[in-house]
């Protein structure tokens, strides 16, 4: 397993003031949340690469902004939604393929906006096809206050979709759900393709590694037992950490327990 750091924990900073951050503090592994639809392109898109190339930064994973409007674009009857936001997802699947990035981070629908199980399988299955076809892969992410929440759900899901589905899972978003993230490796297995990582415990959910009680070997020991080699992405909200250096001093002790446990 490797350590990352999203870009997501410095925002409301401008994406590539954020990514310059993290690759100046000696992070090597990141995910690219990307804000705007102007950051897909043109000289941000450009001064991101450039800053890749610089400091040698492998992105793992992007994250959209479109989680706000995935609900109406993917997951009601209006089929003509779905065939745009899928058009359009493919700006992501290209500037993805442009930083080597393997997986795409999709909220989904929210439990209010009503969508049938069954077509909500369609529609990822749809999402999923689009996505390999530019070579990288679509991960559903359980958010606390999406449909994703469910593990029941996310089961029938993977029941569903058999080797098309894969999951990204979140541990301050499971717990928020009131799942343990180990039962959550347990019924999920091996469609977890990717994880967003933070440490909890009586001081919150959303802590730096080391700073909560949660038996994190215990997680990363039941994850690879099910041959999980992927990111260990920390994902944490402004006032979790005090700035970016003591963020990369977090990543480096992570990195070096992950290394010193074999995992």
């Amino acid at each position: 397993m490797k350590a990352g750091v999203s870009n997501a924990c410095l925002y409301p900073m401008e994406v590539e003031k954020a990514f310059r951050s993290l690759a100046e503090n000696g992070i090597k592994s990141a995910e690219i949340f990307v804000n705007t639809h102007c950051e897909l392109s043109g000289p941000y898109r450009r001064e991101m690469l450039a800053l890749q190339r610089e400091y040698g930064v492998e992105v793992v994973s992007v994250h959209p902004f479109t989680c706000g409007i995935e609900p109406m674009m993917l997951f009601t009857k209006y089929e003509r939604r779905v065939d745009d936001m899928l058009e359009y997802f493919k700006n992501f699947f290209d500037y993805m393929n442009a930083f080597g990035a393997k997986y795409f981070v999709l909220h989904g629908n929210k439990p209010e906006n009503y969508c049938p199980d069954e077509v909500y399988f369609e529609r990822f299955l749809r999402l999923q096809e689009a996505a390999g076809s530019f070579g990288v892969t679509a991960v559903q992410e359980n958010v606390s206050r999406c449909t994703g929440k469910s593990l029941d759900f996310l089961v029938k899901m993977k029941n569903a979709l058999g080797e098309k589905v894969a999951f990204v899972l979140d541990t301050k978003q499971a717990l928020r759900s009131g799942n343990d993230p180990v039962q959550m490796v347990k019924a999920l297995g091996g469609s977890i393709k990717h994880l967003h990582f933070s440490d909890s415990g009586k001081a919150g959910d959303c802590l730096k590694f080391g700073f909560g009680e949660y038996d994190n070997l215990a997680l990363f020991r039941e994850m690879k037992s099910f041959g999980y080699d992927g990111s260990v992405m920390i994902e944490l909200y402004q006032g979790s950490f005090e700035d970016v250096p003591d963020l990369a001093d977090n990543y480096r002790k992570l990195e070096k327990f992950l290394k010193d446990n074999d995992l």
